[in-house]
């Protein structure tokens, strides 16, 4: 019976020190930091030889340059996205543009030479190279006219890129330490930090600091390991371009005059006898007439030599509107039609003694045309400094779906940013409105001021109303669902002699800035907001306060008398 107690406790005691072992191993391997390493290539997710990494503002991101002939080539939607907007690359005719306040940049692809507007330069290596219908750009070449700055490292290849300024976070490794993948002793080692070596702190936890070393490399040290964080500054050494403009030293009272046809340039005088404060004239002379570039010219000689000899500049108005059979797009986003329809425009503003260009393009497909279209604003804005011909650009209202206009870039180059202040509600709105109620073009001026400086904005105002009609069949709602409300357009004058003619009233609506009417007469119910003196003067008020460049009023002939006696006294 000894014997097999014995036997018992001896199974007993082995099998308490395994038991003891097997915890101790747990323990220490717990409680032990691995000794695995990251492989960095697949840390960057890099797949061939000539791929590199971009590491941007403490962060890797899923883009990749190339090395090629042992040069730094990074593709064109990463430098728009994120280095240089300004950049444009017309994949039609493959080639890169930039545009300074003086000068346009040009270089075709897989060439080593580019021009200056008209000067040829070396640059000594391709500045642009297609792989893959990706166009991928020097990187030292975007660096000369952008504000960022970049290490490359090897082994393997990536760029770390800076182009965030102001203060940020520092440490300094307090002996060698590891940077891991992940906060964590088991996670695997990135990389030996050296005593001493700075990081930056991109993220502090309780325990792991989220860091990135001098070479590009993002993980987490531990905080023990680590001094305290310093705050430093980091500084552009970059000189940005700057822009000027032609602007008057004047307020602005501009008003568009419809012409369709050569023989309406002869009502100008008449046209004229009727206002009083214009000092700008936009006839709406110019219109692109094909898939080339080529405009339709309504201008008169006579016209301008009237209007100069009145004290008034012409500023004449180039438009997309008119020929319904020309595609915007493919004019704009090829360089040659494109600079075609530039250098027509600045011919005619030349050849007609032209004081200024207001352009007026609209219902565009933005996803398709918005960078180009801004391009071509550039491209004009340079040729018309060049020949003292003032710029002025229409704008919509700004809205989500019209962001593409970038009426902040506009403002760098052309000299006056329009905002069409009208249209609230328009032909086949679902819903009778204002054409332009005062709460909306308040915040339209209030929108566009976030992006363009007071200086520079004229803000335009209707001279018409719309007459809603709306059959009594409809519902409450204005109309039935998914239906659009018969309107027509009436002139000052003419509004007031339908309310008059109906024996209608008018009531003031504060919130609108407007006298509105409404009647019922053989089933069809009338609402109209009227456009008049009053309504202006909300809007010139609205001008006055914001301290902008001016106003400009759609058309001329729509107006009554009266309304010049308003504008007279807001727009000096």
């Amino acid at each position: 019976m000894k014997k097999k107690s014995h036997s018992i406790f001896a199974v007993l005691a082995l099998a308490l020190v395994i038991a003891a072992a097997i915890v101790v191993f747990a323990l220490i391997r717990k409680y032990t930091p691995s000794k695995e390493h990251e492989d960095l290539t697949t840390y960057y997710h890099l797949t061939n030889s000539d791929e590199v990494a971009i590491v941007l503002n403490n962060e890797v991101t899923s883009s990749k340059a190339r090395v090629i002939d042992g040069h730094i080539y990074i593709d064109y939607d990463f430098v728009h996205d994120n280095l240089n907007s300004r950049f444009y690359w017309d994949n039609n005719e493959n080639i890169l543009l930039y545009a300074t306040t003086q000068n346009l940049i040009s270089a075709q692809a897989e060439q080593t030479s580019y021009m200056v507007t008209k000067s040829s330069a070396d640059y000594g290596r391709k500045i642009v190279t297609i792989n893959s219908d990706t166009a991928y750009i020097d990187l030292d070449f975007v660096k000369e006219y952008s504000d960022f700055k970049y290490k490359h490292v090897k082994d393997p290849h990536r760029i770390i890129i800076t182009s965030q300024w102001g203060k940020y976070q520092t440490a300094t490794a307090k002996k060698n330490a590891s940077l891991r993948v992940r906060g964590g002793i088991k996670s695997p080692i990135l990389k030996k930090v050296s005593s001493k070596e700075e990081v930056t702190v991109i993220e502090q936890g309780d325990n792991w600091d989220k860091v990135m070393t001098d070479d590009g490399i993002i993980g987490y040290m531990q905080k023990r390991m680590l001094s305290s964080v310093k705050e430093k500054t980091r500084k552009s050494d970059f000189t940005p371009d700057t822009f000027a403009h032609i602007k008057k030293d004047y307020n602005i009272c501009m008003a568009w005059h419809q012409v369709t046809n050569q023989s309406a340039n002869n009502a100008v005088s008449s046209v004229l006898a009727n206002t009083r404060g214009i000092n700008v004239l936009s006839p709406t002379w110019f219109y692109l007439n094909d898939n080339n570039g080529n405009i339709a010219n309504l201008a008169s000689l006579n016209y301008v030599n009237y209007c100069h000899n009145q004290g008034i500049e012409v500023w004449a108005l180039v438009s997309n509107l008119e020929n319904k059979n020309v595609d915007t797009t493919e004019v704009l986003t090829h360089t040659s039609k494109r600079q075609n329809l530039v250098n027509q425009i600045v011919s005619m503003a030349i050849q007609y003694n032209l004081d200024g260009i207001n352009v007026d393009f609209e219902s565009m497909n933005g996803e398709k045309v918005g960078d180009a279209f801004i391009e071509f604003i550039r491209e004009l804005s340079i040729k018309c400094k060049n020949n003292g011909v003032v710029l002025s650009v229409d704008n919509y209202v700004p809205m989500s779906h019209t962001s593409f206009y970038n009426r902040k870039e506009q403002a760098n180059f052309a000299d006056y940013v329009v905002i069409m202040g009208y249209d609230e509600h328009y032909a086949g709105s679902p819903e009778a409105g204002s054409v332009a109620s005062l709460s909306w073009v308040t915040q339209g001026v209030s929108d566009t001021l976030k992006e363009v400086p007071a200086d520079q904005v004229i803000l335009g105002m209707p001279f018409y109303t719309r007459v809603w009609e709306i059959p009594s069949e409809s519902s409450s709602d204005d109309t039935a669902a998914g239906a659009k409300i018969p309107s027509k357009i009436y002139g000052m004058k003419a509004a007031n002699d339908f309310l008059a003619t109906h024996g209608a009233t008018k009531t003031w609506q504060d919130d609108c800035g407007q006298n509105y009417s409404e009647f019922t007469d053989n089933d069809t119910t009338y609402k109209v907001w009227l456009e008049d003196s009053a309504s202006a003067e909300c809007r010139l008020k609205l001008v006055e306060e914001k301290k902008l460049a001016g106003a400009s009023f759609w058309k001329l002939g729509f107006e009554t008398s009266d309304i010049w006696d308003t504008v007279t006294r807001y727009i000096h």
